[in-house]
């Protein structure tokens, strides 16, 4: 087998006959194209990594995650320092790591791209000992993604934004120490890549494969100006809102009285008083 692919039947918007479609254009373009392969569908939560440890066992060279950013942080955390090359056909919510490795919208041309595309090598971020490739955050992330996991109102960008206009009335940001520095933080961002997803850009010269990571504090000077300033994710122009430092790092120290909830590019996780995190250069090798 020379390549695989993995897909969530119901990432993003996708109709409940989503994976038999998606399932069968796979093959079908891999058949076009002369490829050996096989297609999966995933069933539950984590699958995505045991297919693709799988397919690695069997030989794999590539493997392409076809779904959201939860979908690909699954896949490629099987496939980190393996050599085995991720691609990406995006379908969810964000898409912001394929949105930064410039992958095409339509499915056709995201395979047709994985499959003919050049390998490169990109970092990988580790925080709390979970693998993330786009984006990582304690906070008003987190909190969001932590409802968003679980809330029955519909799924995509748009259950996205209803959830965060509904929570930004009562939150209350955290107080966390960074490297020992106590700071009172609306959010705490870890971008390797440079957005959320959607064209929010919350680390806007953040890069893939620059050997670090873009650390973002978010410090709320108040409920209005952090609303006022939300425009700033589309414009490029968020590390001139007051409150908010960007700075470069390859490793920081994260600490608060209480444990912390924390999200993996999108994928809620609960983890202690104390969280470590670091970048893993070039740990990662795509084909898009």
């Amino acid at each position: 087998m020379s390549v695989a692919i993995i897909i969530n039947p119901i990432s993003g918007t996708a109709r409940r006959d989503a994976g038999r479609r998606r399932a069968e254009l796979a093959a079908a373009v891999l058949t076009s194209t002369g490829e050996t392969g096989e297609v999966f569908v995933t069933e539950r939560k984590g699958h995505g990594r045991e297919l693709a440890a799988g397919a690695i066992a069997r030989g794999a060279r590539q493997v392409v995650a076809w779904g959201g950013d939860g979908t690909v942080n699954e896949v490629a955390s099987a496939l980190v320092s393996t050599g085995t090359a991720l691609s990406i056909v995006p379908s969810g919510s964000g898409n912001g790591l394929a949105r930064a490795l410039g992958v095409a919208r339509d499915p056709k041309q995201a395979i047709a791209g994985a499959l003919t595309g050049a390998v490169r090598p990109i970092d990988a971020g580790e925080i709390g000992g979970r693998f993330f490739f786009n984006i990582a955050g304690i906070g008003f992330d987190a909190h969001v993604a932590s409802l968003f996991d679980t809330d029955s109102g519909g799924r995509g960008f748009s259950g996205y934004v209803r959830i965060t206009f509904r929570e930004l009335r009562s939150y209350r940001c955290g107080t966390y120490r960074i490297d020992g520095r106590a700071r009172q933080a609306f959010l705490v961002t870890f971008a390797n890549a440079s957005q959320f997803g959607n064209g929010a850009r919350i680390a806007p010269d953040a890069r893939v494969d620059d050997g670090q990571l873009d650390l973002v504090v978010f410090e709320e000077v108040s409920r209005l100006s952090t609303l006022a300033g939300l425009p700033r994710l589309f414009t490029g122009t968020i590390g001139r809102q007051r409150g908010v430092s960007i700075q470069r790092i390859e490793r920081a120290t994260i600490e608060s009285d209480q444990p912390m909830i924390f999200h993996v590019d999108g994928e809620p996780v609960r983890g202690g008083t104390r969280l470590e995190a670091r970048v893993l250069p070039g740990a990662l090798r795509v084909r898009v």
